[in-house]
Order: C-alpha cells, then structure tokens, then sequence
C-alpha cells in the first residue's frame, strides 16, 4: 500500500514539472498575435517568418510581448539579412521606444551576441568571449537560447553557452519579453521557433 501511495506522489510532481515545462510558441508563423509594436520601425511576418527591418525613421524600435514572464526558457532562431544590430529583452517594460530591461544581443560577428546589456542603465553586464563569439554564423540561421530563473541568466548560441550573470537588479525585475531593432537604419533580422517554456 505504501508502495503505491509513493508511485502516485511521484506521479503527480512529475506531471505537475511537466505542466510547468511545457512549451508554448510565442510566435505562430502567421501573424503578429500576441505581440505589441513599439516605435515606427517595421514588423510583419513574410513566409512563415517574423521580420523586423529598419523604417523610414531609422530609430529604435521593439516587439513586445503582451504577457509578462518571469521565470522561463526562451529559444529562438534569428538571420542577420542586413547589419542585424538586434537583441531580445527579457523582463522588459517600455514607454514609447524607451525600454527598461535587460538585452541578450544579436548582433554581426565581432558584436557581443550573447551577452547581456542593461539599456539606460549599467551598459554591458557581460560579454562572450572572442573565441565563443564564433558560434555566430554571420549569413545562415542562428539557434538562440536565455534561460532565466530568479537572479540568473544563461545564453546560448548553436549549443554553446556563451554567458552566465547572477545579478540582483535583474532578479527583481519582472516585465515582457521583446525583440529590438537597432537605430541607424539599414538593419534587417529575421526570426522564427521563438518558443518559451515558463518556469515555477
């Protein structure tokens, strides 16, 4: 009896860590649903893929999520088309096209993709390595991944882990995650499989 009580206990915490782990695309390869745009830069969605490219205005621009997430694993996969000055917020919260929040970067190679920078704050929190910088295929598709999980944050890009930062300031935000696009002008990224599995 005791014996089957303990199989229904474990049961239950393996599907409750299941239920809590399971994975929700943030972006369903049709539209922008569930999404917000912030500024006048371009977003849409072209074959299956979302684009963001630099607009008339060439000032900064951000896709917000309309949920907020805390705790989580985001996996992405981008493509520099044009000088893809970009990156993905998390805990994020933006007024106009001024953001508060921390950026994984994605940028060309030699840029800091995989990093973590704080936007009217701290400026960069930490960098890859030069060495680890070339993970970064600079013309084809690019695997991203943050997990974040109360004060720490971890990136990785086509598999390798390019930064580990346990930061209090971080810990206590809470906010959307975003996709940015760089002032300047000429940029262009593409983005596709941005999935999130929410954490406890």
């Amino acid at each position: 009896m005791m014996r089957n009580v303990l199989i229904v206990f474990c049961l239950f915490f393996i599907s409750a860590g299941a239920v809590a782990l399971k994975p929700k695309k943030l972006f369903n390869g049709r539209d922008l649903s569930g999404w917000k745009i912030h500024g006048t830069e371009k977003w849409y969605v072209e074959k299956g893929t979302l684009v963001c490219e630099s607009g008339p205005d060439k000032e900064y621009g951000y896709l917000s999520t309309e949920k907020a997430y805390k705790n989580f694993i985001l996996s992405y996969q981008f493509k520099l088309e044009a000088n893809g000055n970009s990156g993905v917020f998390i805990r994020s919260t933006i007024d106009g096209t001024k953001i508060t929040g921390w950026q994984v970067e994605v940028a060309p190679p030699g840029s800091s993709t995989g990093g973590i920078y704080e936007s009217y704050g701290r400026g960069w929190l930490i960098k890859p390595t030069p060495e680890d910088e070339k993970a970064l295929s600079p013309d084809g598709w690019n695997k991203g991944k943050i997990q974040v999980i109360g004060d720490e944050v971890t990136t990785w890009l086509n598999g390798k882990q390019m930064v580990t930062l346990k930061d209090s300031k971080i810990g206590s935000g809470n906010g959307a995650i975003a996709l940015q696009i760089h002032s300047g002008g000429g940029i262009k990224v593409r983005w596709k499989n941005i999935v999130i599995n929410e954490l406890p």
